[in-house]
């Protein structure tokens, strides 16, 4: 892609407007109305020029706002009426078949949408332009049509439990592009928000890295890395004589294990692999293992292949096959875990 072109996105949200959804209907229309004015202020500090859809669904779907330049959107307080079922499926592929008629002649293009539902589908067959009358067959339409988007194509869902996700599965959402929200109270909804926020966030900012879309949109740690996305992020490998990685024999304290295989300690140049869940700092660096190779990437790439927002956030276990994540460590105290592996800078 020529480095002048403009990026842009077209971010989308299918919002379920069902009767179940009455006592969180103003909290919807708040929560919708933040994410709306965060992207505004992401997308200026950024550069992209992002351009919002907003679908309503409930015993038919409903296009209210269409690729609407994000700096000149309206409230959805006039726009978000509930009442009726729940026709999840129709929604989600009348969505993303009317975004895919959307022009990118020019720029550099990308689709994420966000479904958000408290309920299970039950009103798809009834919808004019549902492709098929029979449920299982309205899924395998939608698990197509994920199959055959682009890689500049991101479709998320939020769900009320854990059937919810299993459905999702079934319809073809990536594991990773699903997650499960408190659809009981204004509280959940809230948090379903940020949830949003974060991924739209890690979005964003893959954009600037040239990752053009993301199987893994709500996946912070070492399962959100892959070939792929480092190749995507542009990242390079450090060279080999600028690091170490040392076996920790015992738990101990990391600057006494940096002294006792030999070397001068320096407040920032040990990394520890991340063992268990835990808080990130925004200014503590992360570097990324390949364990085949065990090549090291590092540098705010990094931290963003991992979709670490600027700013503390709780990172997960290395549960990927093929990468380990390293957090620095700036305490001399800070405890190794014996049978892990300490990163050192030379």
């Amino acid at each position: 892609m020529a480095g002048n072109q403009n990026y842009i996105n077209h971010v989308a949200l299918v919002l379920d407007a069902s009767s179940s959804m009455s006592r969180l209907s103003r909290k919807v229309v708040e929560v919708a109305d933040q994410q709306i004015s965060y992207l505004a202020r992401r997308s200026q500090e950024l550069d992209q020029e992002t351009r919002v859809t907003v679908y309503v669904f409930a015993d038919k779907v409903e296009c209210v706002i269409y690729d609407k330049d994000v700096l000149r959107m309206p409230s959805l307080k006039s726009l978000y009426r509930v009442g009726g079922m729940t026709a999840l499926l129709a929604a989600t592929l009348k969505s993303q078949r009317e975004l895919a008629q959307t022009a990118q002649l020019y720029g550099d293009h990308s689709f994420l949408t966000f479904v958000l539902t408290d309920g299970q589908e039950n009103a798809s067959h009834r919808c004019d332009d549902a492709p098929s009358k029979d449920p299982r067959g309205l899924m395998q339409a939608v698990a197509e049509l994920v199959e055959k988007q682009e890689d500049n194509w991101t479709l998320a869902v939020l769900v009320p439990d854990q059937m919810g996700k299993r459905e999702a599965m079934q319809c073809g959402f990536p594991k990773d592009n699903i997650a499960v929200w408190d659809a009981t109270s204004t509280q959940g909804l809230e948090e379903a928000g940020v949830v949003i926020r974060e991924a739209t966030e890690k979005f964003m900012v893959g954009r600037t890295k040239g990752i053009r879309g993301s199987r893994a949109v709500f996946s912070t740690g070492a399962d959100a890395v892959n070939t792929q996305t480092i190749k995507a992020a542009g990242l390079t490998p450090l060279d080999a004589s600028a690091y170490e990685l040392i076996p920790v024999a015992r738990d101990i304290a990391i600057r006494e294990w940096v002294t006792e295989s030999g070397h001068t300690y320096r407040t920032g140049c040990a990394f520890y692999q991340l063992s268990k869940s835990e808080k990130v700092q925004a200014r503590k660096q992360i570097a990324v293992l390949e364990k085949k190779t065990d090549r090291i990437f590092t540098g705010p790439e990094a931290r963003a292949l991992l979709g670490l927002p600027d700013a503390e956030v709780r990172l997960k276990p290395d549960h990927n096959d093929d990468f380990t994540i390293f957090v620095q460590s700036t305490s001399v105290n800070r405890k190794l875990v014996a049978q892990t592996r300490l990163l050192l800078m030379t």
